[in-house]
């Protein structure tokens, strides 16, 4: 039966369904993977050692849970309703962990909280503007903070927003954009924002045929700008255009 989502927060929703019979039991958290290749690749010291973490698109909360195990202070955001009301009924009630149900955009421009690290891995920096996202990142790191990504690598030649169909091709037309963007377009972009210290590349996967990951990792300035980003209001819902029609 195809899917019939007529938002991005209702397809969201729907990322890793519980098949299971009452309510779905916590996975097993162990550790950070930051590849779509378990026990491939660098694990959470890729974030040096934050004090406060921000995560942009957090999904069920893996990633947040094992850093607050470790006592990092950690915002998790997410656009779905359905994954925050998830991850809270797993790990509501970690010390220094709180999940937050916003657009990523909407969250950096509304909050006048600093992150000493802010990390999407396979989150919302593979799905947003970057030439949006980038500069709002910058704005809420702390002197020196650090701005980690990875997502799939790009097709080569094939640059920019990447649409696909959120349903399916026997669904309603959903629009789902992917930016996918080379080390060294990610490299410029960061540069223009002040990032310095960019370290861009493809890891190869563990198979050299297979699809690699983009891991992105820079520091923001050492003093902040004061320009800031005009305030808006955060509801625990976020706003969401509707799709064209179908």
């Amino acid at each position: 039966m195809p899917l019939t989502s007529k938002s991005l927060p209702e397809y969201w929703n729907t990322y890793k369904p519980h098949k299971g019979e009452g309510e779905p039991p916590p996975p097993a958290v162990d550790s950070f993977e930051w590849t779509q290749y378990p026990g491939h690749g660098p694990g959470a010291d890729f974030l040096r050692e934050p004090r406060t973490a921000l995560e942009l698109g957090s999904a069920e909360g893996k990633e947040a849970y094992f850093l607050a195990r470790r006592g990092v202070e950690v915002t998790a955001v997410d656009f779905s309703p359905a994954q925050v009301a998830r991850a809270r009924l797993w790990w509501e009630g970690t010390p220094g962990l709180s999940f937050v149900n916003a657009e990523a955009c909407e969250y950096l421009a509304s909050t006048a909280t600093t992150y000493d690290a802010v990390y999407s891995r396979w989150g919302a920096a593979w799905f947003t503007d970057p030439a949006v996202l980038v500069p709002l990142v910058a704005r809420r790191l702390s002197p020196r903070g650090l701005l980690a990504l990875s997502q799939a690598e790009p097709i080569d030649g094939f640059y920019g927003p990447q649409a696909m169909y959120g349903n399916g091709l026997s669904g309603r037309r959903l629009p789902v954009l992917r930016w996918s963007y080379s080390p060294e377009m990610w490299t410029e972009l960061l540069a223009k924002s002040g990032f310095t210290d960019i370290d861009a590349y493809v890891l190869p996967a563990p198979e050299p045929d297979n699809v690699g990951t983009l891991m992105v990792r820079a520091h923001a300035p050492a003093k902040r700008r004061s320009r800031q980003a005009p305030r808006r209001r955060v509801q625990d819902l976020p706003r969401q255009a509707e799709p064209p029609a179908g």
